[in-house]
């Protein structure tokens, strides 16, 4: 067996472009194939006009996973994608009159917290970020940044590096739970348990540990030149600079089996591609339902599909916005959080949405945009994309509710043409066989974190990446999940070989 080995990887979202980016780095030869046009994912552009936006991911957090990525491919994030950190998180409104703005600097936040809300309320915040920070600390090491385990096994990495930081996941009690320890003022449990949403569940099913979000947050949030597609440009072109070979318009169809072993990739055009090994950087509900064949399927197991997470109806537009100053990033929010989910449980678009405006001409504090701006909304829905569609007299009306809502919290937005409207149903064409659920299953419950698969499946030869799998989804921890594909692969590949074991760059780096 030689040290260079073939391998095909599915995709070229976040967890797909890490993954062949530390494959290629390690010396291995890599083909991406993507039935898209462009790299991306789910972070891909929507066309307004003559102008495109961001019609996934809106924000960068947790840049270090980044920066470790670039390094270890031997190059420096900064000069592939300009970054500038966020001084002003998000600018949130409940009226015209409520309104509060969160900072990077937990200070800053606590006094506004405190304009706000009271003292009690301001020094719950600090007891909050506290908290948070002890969780985020208990798990980064311990669990994102390695293979998926179990709850015991977890409790016993997180024993041997902290035994105290143990007891501070509080894993059998909800996200809503949890923030009624540190905040009376509904305002604020509504606006923390927004994180819930961040992975797509509701935060009265959500786990408390979510709240380590918070700390992500403080750690910094980062604005990209360009859009965030520009972040996913920068990683392709690193890839294609260590000879990854990019297949556009490519569908895999089909992954080959042979004695048991994945062998490579057909796709749609009858077109073979052989590989020493193959990486599954779609939703893992693809590959349980079927979409690349009967022998792929099982290699995920489980009796039943999961529980879906929260898809969303989204409009890109360009508009006029007068009255309240938006921010970069925005939240609306609904004054019955609890009927909000309600209607979402029971497979409702809510009457009363939560709105998250994103105004991607502008900086954090709001600077920047003149006359008409590209603006991004978004509110949840369910992930039903695959059962149902909504007819253009639903939709319109549910546009009405959105602009009623923001102009209610003193902010008119005027739409200059006919925005583009996103919903389940066009999110379940991009990515077959999800309903339109844009965080893979849903994190609802304790053991929720457990059972997202991880990279290695059952099929030898096989490996899964994405926000689908473990450690989860958003930006990060797709990227995250590339890299744990990415090692696992190269381990088992070098368990089995019979050269000299050379470097493995991509991710030994890694804590």
């Amino acid at each position: 067996m030689s040290g260079r080995s073939k391998i095909v990887v599915i995709g070229s979202g976040m967890g797909g472009l890490a993954c062949a980016i530390d494959l290629a780095a390690a010396g291995h030869e890599v083909t991406v194939v993507e039935r898209a046009a462009t790299p991306g994912g789910k972070m891909h552009q929507v066309a307004v006009g003559n102008r495109r936006l961001d019609g996934g991911p809106t924000i960068l957090t947790m840049r270090w996973v980044f920066d470790q990525l670039f390094a270890d491919a031997g190059a420096e994030l900064d000069t592939h994608v300009a970054l500038r950190p966020a001084g002003l998180l998000a600018r949130h409104a409940w009226s015209r009159s409520e309104h509060l703005d969160l900072f990077a600097e937990v200070d800053r936040s606590a006094d506004a917290i405190g304009a706000f809300a009271g003292a009690r309320e301001a020094r719950g915040y600090r007891a909050f970020a506290a908290e948070s920070a002890r969780i985020y600390g208990a798990l980064r090491d311990t669990f994102l940044t390695r293979d998926r385990c179990g709850l015991v096994g977890l409790s016993w990495r997180i024993a041997q590096q902290n035994l105290p930081a143990l007891f501070a996941l509080r894993p059998y009690e909800t996200l809503w739970q949890a923030l009624g320890d540190h905040f009376r003022d509904p305002r604020l449990r509504q606006l923390f348990g927004r994180y819930a949403t961040y992975c797509g569940a509701s935060p009265f099913e959500a786990p408390a540990t979510l709240m380590l979000i918070a700390h992500v947050e403080q750690q910094g949030v980062w604005l990209v030149d360009g859009d965030m597609r520009a972040l996913a440009d920068a990683m392709a072109a690193l890839a294609a600079s260590r000879e990854v070979v990019f297949r556009y318009q490519a569908e895999a169809e089909r992954i080959l089996v042979r004695h048991g072993r994945a062998t490579g990739v057909a796709l749609r055009s009858g077109e073979e591609i052989a590989a020493d090994a193959v990486v599954v950087a779609a939703d893992a509900s693809a590959l349980r339902a079927g979409a690349f064949g009967p022998e792929a399927a099982a290699a995920v197991g489980g009796a039943r599909a999961p529980v879906r997470s929260l898809s969303a109806v989204t409009w890109a537009m360009s508009a006029h916005a007068e009255g309240l100053t938006p921010a970069r990033h925005n939240v609306f929010f609904s004054r019955d959080y609890r009927a909000e989910f309600d209607d979402l449980a029971q497979g409702r678009v809510p009457a009363q949405p939560t709105v998250y405006l994103c105004a991607q001409d502008r900086d954090d504090a709001g600077e920047g945009a003149g006359g008409a701006e590209r603006l991004f909304l978004l509110i949840n829905a369910p992930a039903d994309g695959d059962r149902s569609a909504r007819d253009a007299r639903e939709l319109a009306r549910c546009e009405t509710t959105v602009l009623d809502h923001l102009r209610s919290c003193g902010l008119a937005v005027t739409p200059t043409g006919s925005p583009t409207v996103t919903t389940p149903r066009e999110f379940e064409a991009m990515f077959p066989h999800t309903g339109g659920a844009l965080y893979g299953q849903a994190m609802h419950g304790w053991a929720a974190a457990f059972r997202r698969p991880g990279s290695r499946s059952r099929l030898p030869g096989l490996y899964l990446a994405g926000g689908s799998v473990h450690p989860g989804a958003g930006v990060p921890m797709a990227a995250l999940s590339g890299r744990l594909a990415a090692r696992r692969l190269m381990q088992d590949r070098a368990s089995t070989s019979t050269f000299r074991r050379g470097a493995t760059a991509g991710g030994t780096s890694m804590p």
